[in-house]
This record gives structure tokens, sequence and C-alpha cells, in this order.
């Protein structure tokens, strides 16, 4: 599909404090594109908005809470006149075996990233509709294959791609495309935050090539914004991701009898994996939290 200029579009980035949601909010700018900047760090998203090439704002704001999501929509739309797209990007993850797992942190990864995601889509597509825009729901390699020590974010993962699909045949009749983007170990802070501890970065580390790798986050966010500028169905942060489409029936069985293996090796270790929101994202979450319930 031919690429679409994003000069004089409305965009809109939930989780643009930092990582991906804050290099593409910058990218997006650099072509023309004003920006509506979504997340849980007022002070950090101000700074982006304030280094962005052309007009932009900022919205503190849950993307879990319908009330405040719905409210972020009227208000970029009084401030911008329109939404020509929206990139459901904001995440939290957490890591460990799932019977030791804290439950809270469990629950937040599949609110933030799945109910999340939905709450973003239900405040947003009207005003899509009215432009016949594009809705980019940010998903991963955990959508496509399982891994141990990261149930909550493989379910949270393979559910916003459901959504995803199931929303494009929705909406497609009345001009919106929908499309999902997935990336692999990118170099953000929350992959960081999950390669702090030991275990974590070995089980990855032991990961077959390609996906044993760290990627930069530079080439994978040109990825996203020219997926973007094409409308496109499917959105590959790395090349190889494509490629793991045709083999993904495979890869449950494959992983199940691996991280099986895998697991055994590292059993007199896992009692040192913190099973917390990892990197300074999931931090800013927890303290959103602890800062409404006081």
């Amino acid at each position: 599909m031919s690429r679409v200029s994003l000069e004089g579009q409305v965009a809109v980035v939930t989780g643009a404090a930092r990582g991906v949601g804050e290099l593409l909010a910058r990218k997006l700018s650099a072509r023309g594109a004003s920006v509506a900047l979504v997340g849980l760090e007022p002070d950090e998203l101000k700074q982006v908005s304030e280094r962005l090439h052309g007009d932009s704002d900022h919205w503190h704001a849950d993307v879990t809470d319908h009330e405040a999501m719905a409210r972020v929509a009227r208000e970029v739309k009084e401030r911008f006149g329109k939404v020509d797209i929206v990139v459901a990007n904001a995440g939290v993850a957490t890591g460990g075996p799932f019977v030791e797992s804290d439950p809270e942190s469990w629950r937040r990864v599949i609110e933030v990233n799945l109910i999340g995601s939905a709450v973003t889509g239900r405040a947003f597509l009207p005003l899509l509709m009215g432009s016949r825009g594009y809705l980019l729901q940010i998903a991963s390699l955990a959508a496509i294959t399982p891994a141990p020590m990261m149930s909550a974010y493989c379910a949270s993962k393979s559910g916003v791609e459901a959504y995803a699909h199931s929303l494009r045949a929705e909406v497609g009749h009345k001009g919106v495309r929908v499309g999902v983007g997935y990336l692999s170990w990118t170099d953000t802070d929350m992959v960081r935050g999950a390669d702090q501890n030991d275990v974590m970065r070995e089980l990855r580390q032991r990961l077959p090539w390609p996906s044993n790798k760290t990627y930069p986050l530079g080439p994978a966010v040109d990825r996203i914004v020219a997926g973007i500028e094409r409308r496109s169905s499917h959105v590959y942060g790395q090349w190889w991701l494509r490629g793991m489409q045709g083999v993904r029936g495979y890869l449950p069985a494959l992983i199940g009898t691996v991280g099986q293996r895998e697991m055994r090796r590292f059993a007199d270790r896992l009692d040192g994996v913190r099973t917390g929101l990892v990197g300074a994202g999931g931090a800013a979450d927890e303290q959103a939290r602890t800062t409404r319930r006081d």
C-alpha cells in the first residue's frame, strides 16, 4: 500500500513518556503530525512535548480509566479538531514463575496491556470513524509465541492481538483501518528492567537466534512509522518477525519442550526472581496507583 503523508495529521500516542512511545512521538512530529501524548508521568510528558518539532500537547491519564480516557478524547478533539491516528502503546510487564508471582502485579499487566488498549479504542474509535483514520495496537513477539516466566505478558499481548484482529473486521467498513505492531526484545526501560534479574537475562540469552538479541530502538520505531504511513494491518519492528507468522502454530509445542528443559536448569535459582512490575514504566505505574489509594 502507498504511504500516506503525515503532514497535518493528528496522532495520539499512549505510554508516550519514554521508550517506544516517546521516540514514536518524536518521529511522527518530525514528519509533520500534531501529537497528543498520553501517560502517567506528567513531568516527563511535558518534557517530551516541549522537544517535539510541531504542535503537541500532553494528558495525564491512566489508560485503564474509562472516564479519564473519554475526557482525554474530548479534550484532544477540542485541542486539535480531529484525530487521524491512535497508537495504543501503553504497557507494563512482570516476570517470574506464575505460582510465586505477585497477584496484583500479574493482574495489572492484564489491566494495562489488554483492558487499557480496549479502553483506548473505546474512547477514540468514534473520532477515527469521523476521520477514516488508523488505530495501531502495539503487541509483541509474546503474542506469537508463549514463553515461560512471562505468563501475564504473553497472555496480555495475545489478547490485544486477537482484540485488534476482531476490531479490524468490525470497523473496516466505516473507513477505519486497524493494525497490529509486533516487537521483539527492544532496547527500552522495560527490557532493561527485566534484564536486571540474572535468571531472566540468562533465559533470554539462551533463546534461539534471532530472538535472543536486544534490538536498537531507532530502527524498530522507523518500521512502526512506515507501517503507520501505509496504514498496515501488520507492522514488524524487526524484519524476521514476519517470518514467525508462518510457523507460529508449531511454537507452543516447541517452547513447551525446550522450556521445561530450561526451567529445570534454573530451578534452584528461581527464588531470587522479582515478580513485580519491571522498569521505569512499571515503577511509574506503581507510584501512580499508590498515590490514588492515598
